[in-house]
């Protein structure tokens, strides 16, 4: 199903670039995908949250760890270009060239656990409280820690740790919070359609399928309208490929000592990022080509989704 909705993503932004009829519709069709994804994000955690009650959220031990990997991994990076700027040694030099995809690092590493995270830790056995726990504490991380960042990073922008503190919550927040409260609502006020949402076991998922062809499709056309050079997209590719296999691997780690799933559960919150909010992040408040590390990470974590699934299905039949 993945492998499905990320060929189809990519396959009719490929249809839409080489018919000439289709371009005047674009606008409208990207209008149509930049209200339709919401949406389904909002339906895929509102039925995550079905499936948990509040006292399931609490924190947990490991949850630190990634905070803690998330927030320094960004900081140390941010420390080093900075650095590189202000001197004029051989290294320096050598950092400063590198600076792109050094940031695209940066928005990989720093990006929020995807909001489908948890259907895809249900999926492979592991915990999805836990998972979507998390995924509020990073979105918190995230708006505190990159305002706090950016203006160092682009001193000469008119970028403010307010301005930039707002623009995160507004983008985030109404996602992970509305979802939330119309969940237990649902819950406590309309108990049998709740019943019924919780009986369709799949539904979460095949959503998911279709966003990720949007998500896939999205990432094709920032990919396609980037205007660096082939060496520099190989590059931002490359990074953002390491942070991928990086995180899954850290998060698998640190899981494996809490519990037997705790490497599913980890390796998925740490690994699996919300790359239409790193494609955002990437151009409002980085250099535009930047914000490719997103599509390209997009690519690696469904791949390894897929993987995953399939390994997890042939075990299980």
């Amino acid at each position: 199903m993945l492998v499905i909705g990320m060929v189809t993503g990519a396959g009719l932004y490929i249809i839409y670039r080489n018919v000439p009829v289709l371009h005047p519709a674009g606008p409208v069709l990207l209008k149509i995908v930049s209200v339709a994804q919401p949406l389904m994000l909002f339906a895929m955690l509102f039925l995550s949250f079905c499936r948990i009650t509040p006292k399931d959220l609490r924190p947990h031990r490991w949850q630190f760890w990634l905070l803690l990997i998330q927030g320094l991994s960004f900081s140390a990076l941010a420390f080093l270009v900075v650095w590189a700027g202000m001197h004029d040694t051989s290294f320096a030099r050598a950092i400063t060239s590198l600076r792109i995809p050094i940031e695209a690092a940066m928005i990989c590493l720093v990006c929020p656990t995807a909001t489908a995270c948890a259907v895809v830790t249900g999926k492979l056995g592991g915990n999805m409280a836990q998972a979507i726990t998390y995924t509020v504490f990073i979105n918190i991380l995230v708006a505190l820690i990159v305002p706090a960042v950016i203006p160092f990073l682009y001193p000469d922008g008119d970028i403010t740790f307010t301005a930039a503190f707002v623009k995160i919550l507004m983008k985030v927040f109404p996602l992970l919070i509305l979802p939330c409260l119309a969940a237990w609502l649902t819950r406590a006020l309309f108990p049998r359609f709740h019943s019924w949402l919780t009986g369709i076991t799949d539904l979460a998922f095949y959503i998911w399928a279709v966003s990720l062809a949007m998500a896939i499709l999205m990432s094709a056309r920032a990919i396609y309208h980037n205007e660096g050079s082939p060496w520099l997209l190989l590059g931002i590719a490359i990074a953002s490929l390491l942070c991928c296999a990086l995180q899954f691997w850290a998060g698998r780690k640190i899981g494996s000592v809490y519990d037997s799933k705790g490497h599913v559960t980890v390796g998925q919150s740490l690994g699996q990022k919300n790359t239409v909010f790193a494609i955002w992040m990437g151009y409002t408040f980085m250099d535009p080509i930047v914000s490719v590390a997103g599509g390209f990470y997009s690519i690696w974590h469904n791949i390894y989704n897929s993987w995953q699934l399939y390994q997890h299905r042939k075990t299980n039949a």
